[in-house]
């Protein structure tokens, strides 16, 4: 369940990759590019003052100082920069709206069709298509925009955005969003295109490596009825079931809180995911029905007799290995962050690192924890396990025979086409008007995923936004149905934030976790969908648990992604044994701090299980705060128009992330909310137990 569109933003739109730095730095002195003397830079500056001298001094300051730090030796002499400056620099405020909407609009064909091109190329890979070859991989792994940004600098295009353009740093975006109108967002947001000046064929090299991550993880599944517990010869799991890591595990770890032997069945999952993240898995069992598996001995059996294997060896952690070195390569030539980590949270998410962090442990160690741990508990009428960080007893279709939901979705859903055709059906009743719910699903396509289902948005008006999602054979069961209502809420805020935004350079939403938050909030209405109605008087109390449930694990498991990666920083000649060994020591650290108390168990692994943490570099994070924001957003939902409210929310664009939140729900993103009402919910929740 992921917003693939941002998770390639990297690769297939290198441009952006380290959007909104912050200028107000000083550069990394090793990675200093400019060749142009300050003296230089200051007769340009006087000559183009003397030229036009009713323009502002100060963006002829800015525009000259930002031109000289990325020009190198190859784009020509001193002569040749001031030459370049005194002919371009456009002093007249129309010249400069005319000139920004024709970079917009070339921009939009230039990102919109390279981001087709890599949509087709990666089918294969994507969509069961047959068994991937070795030519899959190889046009998977081809980045047809590798070289955007190289030919950008060399044609100049680069040079006279980064004259014409001030970047504004996040703190300046902060103090000045109040006042800034949406065409000085625009311009702002094209300010922060050129900030690192990254060789093509490193661009190149990160999409082929993150392709073969994602083609890892996507034929990461386990044959479920061949596993055994050693308890019985029976298989706990239907013959059909293939999950895949981790996404399918814990969904069906998940279902069977309710379920014949569903205690078992989830003991078993969690014995999987242990050899997993141990990489101890016989690697014959991935992706295989040949033998049986008793994760619990780690014996693997044919026909009664026991059969030599061989583990993974650690393939896991050298896939994130690989991706780290690639992105690590790439770090000198942005030189506002000297690393990938600065980057993914200053520039790309636009909350420092150290920010995201403190909200997260502030959560997870809050006396509320405890007290719906106990609430959990006395549900469930036995101790914790460690498997019931996700618990999934406070949503709505938790007391739902999920069999039974299965039967409807499987008749109503029982291709991707049929999904894609009842999408403005979906859309009508979550409560947009028929003509939007059909103008929205005319720019959808659905196809059959190979992997647990993402969604991929279009970059250019006229292109579709792409939702995948397992089709099992007979119809789409109830978790993939949910999963679907997911990527349907990716897909939705895609598509409006592209065809209903005012100015292009604005498309899109601050960060992952918004659209994150769009899904959560669709997902949660699979049951209103499917014509199911909440009986219960106390759902929303029961949404705020859930929400806080959610929040408690995943803010674990991303607490770990980010330690990791400060590791892999302090460590950058590590090898995969070793980064396994130290995944393995920060996982129960984390868990130690935060979960051994509360669960009465010390060293559990189980928060390093993510499958984001392998082939898709510190996005996790974008989850928990995306939850956190769905509950704001689901505050500010009651009572009104709820197709109107989320169109209007989302037209607010690619701001910062404050200032959507406040252009949203009239405040900042904060914790607070959600543990409010979690210490209301847990007494009455309790009350009615």
């Amino acid at each position: 369940m992921r917003n693939v569109l941002t998770k390639v933003t990297l690769t297939i739109f290198s441009l952006f990759l380290l959007t909104n730095c912050k200028m107000q730095n000083q550069p990394n002195t090793n990675t200093a590019m400019t060749n142009i003397d300050p003296a230089i830079q200051q007769m340009v500056v006087d000559s183009l003052y003397k030229k036009y001298p009713d323009a502002d001094k100060t963006r002829i300051e800015t525009g000259v100082k930002q031109t000289a730090y990325f020009w190198r030796t190859e784009d020509g002499n001193p002569e040749a920069f001031k030459n370049f400056c005194l002919e371009n620099f456009t002093a007249r405020a129309n010249d400069l709206d005319s000139v920004f909407n024709r970079i917009s609009r070339n921009l939009e064909i230039l990102y919109g069709n390279f981001n087709e091109m890599s949509v087709l190329l990666k089918e294969p890979i994507h969509m069961p298509m047959g068994e991937e070859t070795a030519v899959d991989m190889m046009f998977g792994g081809y980045e047809p925009s590798s070289h955007l940004e190289e030919d950008f600098f060399k044609n100049k295009l680069a040079f006279y955005i980064l004259l014409n353009f001030k970047y504004f740093s996040l703190n300046e975006k902060l103090r000045l969003q109040d006042n800034w109108s949406r065409k000085e967002w625009a311009y702002a947001r094209l300010g922060d295109m050129i900030t690192s000046r990254v060789p093509s064929e490193l661009n190149l090299k990160y999409a082929d490596i993150v392709t073969k991550a994602d083609a890892y993880i996507s034929d990461y599944n386990i044959y479920m009825a061949n596993l055994r517990d050693g308890k019985t010869d029976s298989a706990l799991f239907p013959k059909e079931m293939k999950l895949i890591s981790h996404w399918g595990l814990r969904d069906e770890l998940k279902a069977n809180y309710a379920a014949k032997e569903g205690l078992n069945k989830q003991k078993l999952i969690y014995e999987v995911m242990k050899r997993i993240i141990l990489q101890e898995i016989p690697a014959s069992v991935i992706n295989s029905d040949k033998f049986l598996w008793n994760p619990y001995e780690n014996k693997i059996t044919a026909d009664g007799k026991n059969v030599d294997f061989v583990p993974e060896d650690n393939m896991r952690y050298q896939t994130l290995l690989s991706n780290f070195k690639a992105l690590k390569e790439m770090d000198p030539y942005n030189p506002f962050f000297p690393t990938y980590i600065q980057a993914k949270f200053n520039a790309e998410m636009e909350i420092p690192q150290p920010e995201v962090e403190k909200l997260f442990k502030e959560l997870v160690g809050s006396p509320e924890v405890k007290k719906v741990a106990a609430l959990i508990e006395s549900r469930l009428g036995r101790k914790l396990e460690p498997f019931d960080i996700w618990y999934d007893g406070f949503k709505s279709r938790s007391n739902i025979n999920q069999d039974e939901l299965s039967k409807k979705t499987k008749k109503d859903y029982s291709s991707a086409a049929a999904f894609e055709k009842n999408i403005p059906n979906i859309l009508q009743k979550l409560g947009f008007t028929s003509d939007k719910a059909k103008y929205i699903g005319s720019k959808i396509r659905v196809d059959a995923a190979r992997g647990s289902g993402h969604a991929w948005g279009a970059a250019m008006k006229g292109d579709k936004a792409r939702l995948r999602t397992r089709v099992a054979e007979g119809g789409m069961d109830y978790k993939g149905f949910n999963i679907a209502m997911h990527e349907l809420g990716h897909c939705v805020e895609q598509t409006m934030t592209l065809y209903d935004i005012d100015q292009y350079m604005l498309n899109g939403v601050p960060n992952t976790a918004f659209t994150e938050a769009l899904a959560f909030v669709f997902q949660e209405r699979d049951l209103q969908v499917l014509g199911i109605k909440n009986p219960d008087p106390l759902h929303k109390e029961m949404m705020a648990l859930d929400i806080f449930w959610g929040c408690y694990e995943i803010m674990g498991v991303s607490l770990v992604d980010m330690e990791v990666w400060k590791w892999l920083y302090a460590h950058p000649d590590a090898n995969k044994k070793e980064l396994k060994d130290a995944v393995l020591r920060i996982s129960k650290d984390v868990w130690n701090n935060y979960y051994a108390d509360v669960f009465g168990v010390k060293d559990q692994p189980i928060l390093a299980i993510y499958s984001h943490m392998i082939d898709n570099p510190l996005y996790l994070s974008a989850y928990p705060i995306g939850h956190l924001i769905q509950y704001q957003l689901e505050k500010q939902l009651e009572g009104k128009d709820f197709g109107k409210e989320v169109m209007r929310i989302f037209a607010a664009g690619r701001i910062t992330p404050d200032a959507w939140m406040k252009n949203a729900t009239g405040k900042s993103l904060s914790n607070q909310p959600l543990l409010e009402a979690v210490e209301s919910a847990v007494e009455k929740v309790s009350l009615k137990k």
